[in-house]
């Protein structure tokens, strides 16, 4: 049975879609401790990338997970274009999702609640969540915002290139056997295509508290 006093919001969604700004704006509204966990696999993607292995083989890919505590999550490398490309794909490995699935779940378990965004958060890592939003957009949209994040960083990158990058991501987190990247039964979807930010919020917010049973 779940503590009506705790609140425990998981937000998924593909890349681009917003979900990290959404979920970050949540914590600050209900003032919750937040987790982006696709910054865990960034994480072991720096670590990877760092000691020279090699994406392709699980094995080293595992190894990096053990490198984490070396990793600073601040840092503005994991953002990169290569080190995203790098996370996306050993976050496909069984492995890898089982040596990071402990700590996800010690932090969603936290006694007020938390919010964390990611792919699996609602499917895997909190099943059982006060409120779930699965926050897209299409591929379009979220190319063009990407687009516009690597311009702001001084990097010149080609819309075409961005929206084909955004396309192979969907199509490994969709299709992979661990942990795909679905929407879960019970959650609530949110595009976000036609939405600016306050709006998006006030729309997740809105979500959240028809989960509560407020609206």
């Amino acid at each position: 049975m779940q503590d009506p006093e705790r609140l425990l919001i998981a937000v998924d969604g593909p890349a681009a879609s917003g979900k990290g700004t959404i979920a970050r704006a949540l914590a600050r509204h209900y003032a919750l401790p937040h987790l982006d966990t696709g910054m865990l696999y960034r994480g072991v993607a720096l670590a990877l990338f760092r000691f020279g292995g090699d994406p392709g083989n699980a094995f080293e890919a595992r190894r990096a997970v053990d490198e984490l505590e070396t990793i600073d999550l601040s840092d503005e490398e994991l953002r990169s274009e290569v080190i995203g490309e790098i996370a996306s794909r050993v976050s496909a490995y069984p492995g890898v999702r089982e040596a990071l699935l402990k700590r996800q779940r010690d932090f969603a378990g936290q006694g007020g609640g938390a919010v964390l965004d990611g792919r699996d958060i609602g499917t895997v890592i909190a099943p059982h969540a006060t409120a779930k939003l699965f926050v897209t957009a299409s591929p379009e949209v979220r190319a063009e915002r990407r687009f516009r994040e690597i311009e702001r960083r001084g990097i010149k990158v080609h819309l075409e290139e961005v929206l084909a990058d955004i396309r192979a991501r969907d199509a490994r987190d969709a299709g992979r056997d661990n942990a795909p990247l679905v929407m879960a039964a019970d959650a609530t979807r949110l595009d976000t295509s036609d939405m600016g930010i306050e709006e998006a919020v006030e729309r997740a917010i809105a979500c959240v508290e028809a989960a509560r049973g407020n609206a």
